[in-house]
């Protein structure tokens, strides 16, 4: 498998960002170009959902162009430089550390295991004293809740109450039932996000409390 095509996007990107290259591209920081890696995920996000390949294509290399991009800025840094080399080793050393059963002699039964290990060593690797450590609260309310409970879950600490309604086990069940709650919100005057994020917080530092018992 060849991958020259990932070293001219990289000479590519050097040429725009160079003096003699791109006025618009030698402007660029890594606080202008947030918008865009934003965009560009969601635009994936629409082409996976809708099944285009052709468009998941294109959006993905819009990606991997946001990648490149912040990759050659970091290597004009005075302090830290960093290349997209150096992006890739450190990736490629996190999957091999991550998966002790593929490249160690560690034993899985499935992939809960998997995820199991992967937050035990990630938590290692970090140092982190708290499960919830590392979970961006500026997320919309809804990743926030769940990779809180999904933490909450690996960490064998308690989630939040299930209600006793019974819903069907699928998807779109779930999303009937998750639309229908936010439309008796907005029929009562009640922002949604607002109070999942609310709800979200108390529940990390309930998670905090129950680690430091």
């Amino acid at each position: 498998m060849a991958y020259e095509n990932l070293i001219r996007l990289a000479e590519l990107m050097d040429r725009l960002r160079s003096p003699g290259g791109c006025p618009w591209d030698a402007e660029q920081t890594h606080e202008s170009l947030l918008k865009y890696l934003l965009e560009e995920s969601y635009e994936f996000i629409e082409s996976v959902e809708s099944g285009n390949r052709q468009d998941m294509r294109e959006e993905l290399g819009d990606i991997l162009l946001q990648v490149y991009f912040h990759s050659r800025i970091a290597e004009e840094d005075g302090k830290d430089p960093f290349t997209v080399d150096d992006v890739a080793k450190a990736v490629a050393d996190k999957l091999i550390s991550r998966h002790p059963h593929v490249f160690s002699d560690a034993k899985v039964d499935s992939s809960s295991d998997v995820l199991e290990n992967w937050e035990r060593i990630k938590r290692e690797e970090k140092g982190r004293a708290l499960a919830h450590d590392g979970v961006p609260t500026g997320q919309p309310a809804l990743p926030l809740a769940t990779k809180l409970i999904y933490r909450a879950q690996k960490n064998h600490l308690s989630t939040p109450e299930i209600s006793n309604r019974e819903i069907p086990l699928d998807e779109a069940s779930l999303g009937r039932e998750l639309l229908s709650l936010v439309s008796w919100a907005v029929e009562h005057g009640l922002d949604p996000e607002i109070a999942l994020r609310k709800a979200a917080l108390e529940f990390r530092d309930a998670m905090t409390r129950e680690e430091s018992r």
